[in-house]
């Protein structure tokens, strides 16, 4: 019976290639130039001889990267970006927090680096030619930028649905843009043809030695920047894998120490995926929020290279990028797209996991971009302090009955209501249900929750926390009530103080014999909050309702309730009875 066999000798001296696994991404070895994956590939000397000169290949075949880092041309079009310190997020975490600004670049994307670096090593030939790229986002405006500065003919394929702010902004930038197909996979099959047809030279966005090397003069910037000595952890945001494949494989040659961590979300997360598989996998689908980090496959050559130098890679929420977006605001007054805050938002769940008594620990997260759409920063504001656990949606159940809705406030406080949905549905003596937001800290979190638990059910109110129900985040906070019949209602949309109590003065000046039967606000942060208000008033008691109006002394203004005028001034009434009453 023969012995063991010995695992044969790679070129880089290892043994083994050690592919991390999901639970345990940690590497005790690391090298400049990592080792083929297990599975069988292309001769790298076939793969990438004919675009990598001999001088810039090892003995292996493959790229050296630290030499194509060193040497590569991105400073020609880009100037180093700031390594700016996050104060806030650095007191509130304890520890040193840095942000990589390459939200600040031309195109305010990180993708020019790499972009221009693949299209300067261009031959005279393929720049006559001219270049194509597929792409809806920062690829496509790192491409024409490019183009433009090096005087080579772009052309940008994008799907025929793409945004007209998008596709205008890359043809200002001097591409000439093809809209085809009616989403990605089309387009990129179109701009295969137009390659094939006309000779162009194809500059993919991630899976290239060129752009790679690009994207790796950002951790050449960062270690120049910073205290290697007080240096855990860089943190990058991971869609096809070049810009952490990049910086990671310069870090991990001049500072082997310092951790390499990606970021993916939850529903885009190829990286994860692949490096539980041993090789690289195509998701079913992937979601668009962070949608420059949206992909369904990681590279070949950067799944490659993230296998060897990537210690972990984290997976955030929704919610948790949101708040990272604030977060960046709040410490630098500019918005970075949810792809660019993706980093940051792993390295606060990174500082969760991993508390430390060493508050000079430096922490650095690659700021990826800024190329934000306008439409979404009311969501990213409306989730932000959910993300960040500062506030909590909650589903309530009180007795349908007069005074239950003050109880309830009342046991609330002293938290700040930010939210209130409800509808009469009645009868008296049923059960109404309410969906209330609460203004939480993170830090007690838990504990005031529980304590708030503990007061409602002392009044008799049934709670439930639904703050992770994307269905209640999403729709059922904008569905609660509904049509009702509510005899002797009246309506009116008053302009609250958005002062702490304002809501509780409203509710105990109301007299005891008035019931509220409609009851909408949500904090906005305007310095006043719109409230609209259902108060059933008994037939006699007008002159009392007339009263607790002028005591309250809170602007408003009476919605007439089944006028069949038109136009300004019976447009609400109109509203009303179509949506709010049977």
């Amino acid at each position: 019976m023969s012995g063991p066999s010995t695992p044969p000798s790679l070129p880089n001296g290892s043994t083994e290639p050690q592919t991390p696994t999901i639970g345990s991404l940690s590497l005790t070895e690391y090298t400049a130039h990592p080792s083929p994956p297990r599975s069988a590939s292309p001769s790298p000397k076939t793969k990438f001889k004919s675009t990598i000169p001999d001088a810039f290949l090892l003995p292996n075949g493959y790229p050296d990267y630290l030499r194509l880092i060193l040497t590569s041309r991105v400073y020609e079009v880009v100037e180093e970006t700031p390594l700016t310190h996050a104060t806030n997020l650095s007191n509130r975490l304890e520890c040193n927090v840095l942000l990589k600004r390459e939200d600040l670049q031309p195109v305010f994307s990180f993708k020019l680096r790499g972009a221009y670096n693949r299209m300067a090593h261009l031959t005279p030939e393929e720049r006559w030619k001219g270049v194509v790229a597929c792409s809806a986002g920062n690829h496509a405006q790192g491409v024409a930028y490019s183009a433009r500065r090096l005087k080579i003919p772009a052309t940008i394929v994008m799907p025929a649905g793409t945004p007209a702010i998008k596709h205008k902004n890359v043809s200002r930038l001097g591409g000439s843009v093809v809209l085809h197909g009616a989403d990605f996979d089309a387009a990129k099959e179109e701009s295969h043809k137009l390659s094939v047809q006309h000779g162009l030279t194809q500059i993919p966005p991630f899976d290239d030695p060129y752009v790679i090397a690009g994207q790796g003069t950002i951790g050449m910037e960062l270690l120049r920047q910073t205290n290697l000595q007080d240096l855990e952890a860089v943190f990058c945001c991971v869609g096809g894998g070049g810009l952490i494949a990049g910086t990671g494989v310069y870090i991990k040659r001049i500072a082997p120490h310092v951790k390499i961590i990606g970021v993916e979300t939850y529903d885009a997360n190829a990286m994860v995926q692949s490096i539980k598989e041993g090789r690289p996998v195509v998701l079913k689908d992937v979601g668009l929020f962070a949608d420059g980090a949206a992909v369904r496959t990681v590279g070949d050559e950067t799944f490659r290279l993230c296998a060897e130098v990537v210690d972990d890679v984290i997976q955030v929420s929704t919610d948790e990028t949101c708040a990272a977006i604030k977060d960046v605001f709040e410490d630098t007054r500019s918005i970075v797209e949810p792809a660019g805050a993706l980093a940051l938002a792993g390295l606060k769940k990174y500082v969760e996991r991993n508390p430390s008594p060493n508050h000079r620990r430096g922490l650095v997260a690659v700021a990826s971009g800024a190329n934000m759409d306008f439409d979404r920063l009311r969501f990213v504001a409306q989730r932000a302090a959910l993300g960040e656990h500062r506030e909590a949606l909650l589903a309530v159940t009180i007795p349908e009955e007069p005074g239950s809705f003050a109880r309830l406030v009342a046991a609330v406080r002293p938290l700040d209501v930010t939210e209130f949905s409800y509808r009469y549905r009645g009868p008296p003596g049923s059960a109404a249900h309410v969906l209330m937001g609460v203004a939480l800290s993170a830090a007690t979190r838990v504990r005031d929750l529980a304590d708030l638990s503990a007061r409602l059910a002392g009044a008799g109110v049934a709670v439930v926390d639904v703050s992770d129900s994307e269905l209640a985040k999403s729709h059922v906070r904008y569905l609660v009530g509904g049509r009702s019949r509510v005899p002797d209602e009246r309506v009116y949309m008053f302009e609250f103080p958005e002062r702490q109590g304002a809501l509780y003065k409203f509710l105990t000046t109301l007299r005891p014999g008035f019931n509220i039967s409609l009851f909408h606000y949500r904090n906005y942060g305007s310095d006043v909050g719109k409230v609209l208000a259902g108060i059933q008033c008994p037939e006699g008691e007008e002159e009392g309702l007339r009263r607790f109006l002028k005591e309250i002394r809170y602007p408003f203004e009476e919605v007439d309730v089944g006028r069949e005028g038109k136009g300004d001034d019976g447009v609400d009434g109109v509203v009303f009875d179509m949506f709010m009453k049977d």
